[in-house]
């Protein structure tokens, strides 16, 4: 069984290589026919991509997953409505493939710029959510990569029905079909493979929890995008606007639970401790979300609170579960999130510019937002389209990566007959 996934393996990786030769120089109008036929393929495909999902579904609830992952995992009409939304929303991007930038001539009188070029062939690992299976795909197909998406096993009926209708668009525009592969089996081994076949992907993106995060950085011999946990905070600061404050720390963690951006710290000022954490309990309350403490939160609060571990603040939750710390400043609020959270997406709430402007500077974080709900941390909402992931790496791409995450640059020379003197 090993020799016949390595096998299968080589050929996927070999058909990848060969697509994204082809989608290297295709046009924007071929990419963009083929997104389309995409899009009517998988209108045509809703009741069978559904009903994939639901057998999905039922596996998952006899195996127990816990009810983050199933909220992950499920496809309502809703969403898949969303997802072709997004669809039709990475068709109108601009192609970013082929554009010149910063242009200038040298003294030799070349003319030097930059090009930007697909990197070619992306692999993804994720977990749970099968709308990422098209998301990936179409920021892939728009940016001239071919891909190799590897799902995880609970969603796999969900992913082959996606593919298949993927596939059909793909073949209907008369581009390879094999431009985007996903896997088919649920074999660990798979994942071990992808991950070390450089002589035919050139990045890999997990998207997932920490072991499969720690599994690929430690095994990968390919460059890695990484996203790791979204251990993401709102600090309240003593001169916020309370009234703006409610919505957002409400909004922050209880909008979606099972999702990256999804706030996992509530930070507050002592200041307005008194004033603020009273109300916006009684709001966590009503969503039955449960709250951990430090002491000055429990002797505010009361035995609704429990005590907050060490453990507490370095946690995501994906879940109805916060943690809540009253912070004697700026600087301890600061020194927190740099010390416990994950480097994706932090807040502050303040009507004051200075401090804000802080803030942003100290916070070592790829979304740092000023009275906004960390949920808006997303390819969809930054205008992306969609995104592949977000990075809490610093090299290369960081925070929502979309298109132009999925692109490199190479120098280009523009000459008349020079030659070096």
């Amino acid at each position: 069984m090993q020799d016949s996934i390595e096998q299968y393996m080589q050929t996927v990786g070999q058909q990848a290589r060969q697509a994204s030769r082809v989608l290297a120089s295709a046009s924007t109008q071929t990419k963009n026919n083929a997104l389309s036929a995409i899009y009517t393929a998988l209108q045509d495909s809703e009741a069978a991509i559904l009903a994939a999902n639901q057998i999905d579904m039922t596996k998952g609830r006899n195996n127990n997953l816990d009810s983050a992952l199933l909220d992950r995992l499920e496809l309502t009409p809703s969403r898949f409505k969303g997802m072709l939304h997004g669809l039709k929303d990475v068709m109108n991007l601009v192609d970013p493939i082929g554009e010149i930038t910063d242009l200038a001539y040298r003294p030799s009188g070349i003319q030097l710029g930059k090009m930007r070029v697909p990197l070619g062939v992306v692999g993804m690992i994720y977990e749970s959510r099968p709308n990422v299976t098209l998301e990936a795909a179409s920021l892939a197909l728009k940016s001239g990569n071919a891909i190799i998406l590897r799902g995880g096993s609970e969603a796999l009926e969900s992913n082959k029905a996606i593919a298949e209708a993927i596939q059909h668009g793909l073949k209907a525009s008369g581009l390879p079909e094999t431009s985007v592969q996903v896997i088919n089996t649920a074999d660990r081994a798979a994942v071990g493979h992808l991950i070390t076949m450089s002589e035919y992907v050139d990045v890999i993106v997990p998207r997932g929890g920490k072991g499969l995060i720690e599994r690929v950085s430690n095994e990968a011999r390919i460059p890695v995008i990484k996203h790791l946990d979204g251990n993401c905070h709102v600090f309240v600061e003593a001169q916020a606007d309370l009234q703006k404050a409610l919505p957002i720390a409400l909004n922050a963690k209880t909008h979606r639970y099972g999702v990256c951006n999804a706030m996992e710290t509530l930070l507050v000022d002592e200041k307005v401790a008194e004033e603020f954490l009273p109300s916006i309990a009684e709001l966590y309350a009503e969503k039955q979300v449960e709250l951990r403490g430090c002491r000055e939160t429990q002797r505010i609060l009361g035995s609704n609170v429990k005590p907050a571990s060490e453990e507490d603040w370095y946690t995501e939750y994906l879940g109805p579960i916060l943690a809540v710390k009253v912070v004697s400043g700026i600087d301890e609020a600061i020194d927190h999130i740099n010390k416990y959270g994950s480097h994706h997406t932090d807040a502050i709430i303040t009507e004051n510019y200075s401090l804000a402007r802080q803030f942003l500077a100290r916070v070592d974080s790829s979304s740092v937002m000023i009275n906004a709900s960390t949920r808006f941390a997303d390819g969809f909402e930054y205008g992306l389209g969609a995104e592949i992931g977000i990075s809490t790496d610093k090299i290369h791409a960081r925070g929502p990566v979309g298109l132009e995450g999925l692109t490199s640059q190479k120098w280009v020379v523009f000459g008349d007959g020079q030659i070096r003197q």
